[in-house]
């Protein structure tokens, strides 16, 4: 996971130029070139706060006069406090791992998440691996459902989904022992109550609740995840941006600045 941030937009007397780009990385520091000490310290908090949030921002550093830079309506607006003035414009685009949801069991309910998973975002593991999941989701009805608990809990999954009726939840989760902080980070019936009859229903009410965990309630994502490709993983290079172009790129996140 890393952040590229690139210039798109520079006003002289600032030292960076249109092109512009760096390398910033979840523990802060920057590899790379985007303006001076002012500017890198308001583009590492931004950017920091890009990756938490896992959205895009697009960072306006202007002196304090505000100067004739152009305005840019949803921008975030720091003032630069150096002395050399100037302004710049940073588009910060997150490129972070997707969440990968383990799924144990060969049950139409898991074909389902299978299917529906991935256009919405997810990468789906077949293989029902605990180790490095945002969550997994236990659709075995019948197999060894409490084994397949216990192991998401002890690997530090944020979201256990159990598939099964309220009473056989009890009597699966009760013998576990299950810790108060534990029991929290089970949802049996796993899903969100919309009136989910068949397995692609019952699968979307899951995803549902996994998206809104991950957008609103901050289940964590683990980063650098080895089940993805490396260029996911750890960024990849963003391609070179010409006047009058916006950056595109693979990165985890990226700034980018437009002549």
């Amino acid at each position: 996971t890393d952040l590229r941030p690139r210039a798109d937009h520079a006003q002289v007397p600032a030292p960076a130029r249109a092109g512009d780009g760096a390398l910033v990385l979840p523990d802060g520091s920057i590899e790379g070139f985007v303006g001076g000490r002012c500017a890198r310290g308001s583009v590492r908090e931004a950017a920091l706060a890009a990756i938490r949030d896992r959205s895009s921002v697009l960072l306006r550093v202007v002196p304090e006069d505000g100067g004739a830079f152009p305005d840019t309506p949803g921008a975030r607006v720091v003032v630069n406090p150096c002395l050399s003035g100037g302004a710049l414009e940073i588009f910060l685009r997150p490129r972070l791992p997707d969440p990968v949801v383990a799924v144990v069991g060969d049950s139409p309910i898991a074909a389902a998440l299978a299917e529906l998973g991935p256009p919405l975002g997810f990468v789906v593991d077949r293989d029902g691996e605990p180790s490095g999941a945002t969550a997994v989701v236990v659709a075995v009805h019948g197999g060894d459902e409490a084994g397949a608990v216990r192991a998401a809990l002890d690997a530090g999954v944020g979201y256990v989904g159990l598939v099964a009726s309220p009473r056989r939840a009890a009597s699966v989760l009760g013998p576990l022992g299950l810790t108060e902080q534990e029991r929290e980070r089970v949802s049996s019936p796993a899903g969100l109550d919309i009136g989910a009859a068949g397995a692609p229903e019952i699968a979307l009410s899951i995803l549902a609740e996994l998206v809104q965990a991950v957008r609103r309630e901050g289940l964590p994502v683990p980063l650098g995840n080895a089940r993805r490709g490396a260029d996911q993983a750890s960024g990849a290079d963003v391609p070179s941006v010409g006047a009058g172009r916006s950056a595109v790129s693979r990165c985890a996140t990226c700034a980018s600045s437009r002549a």
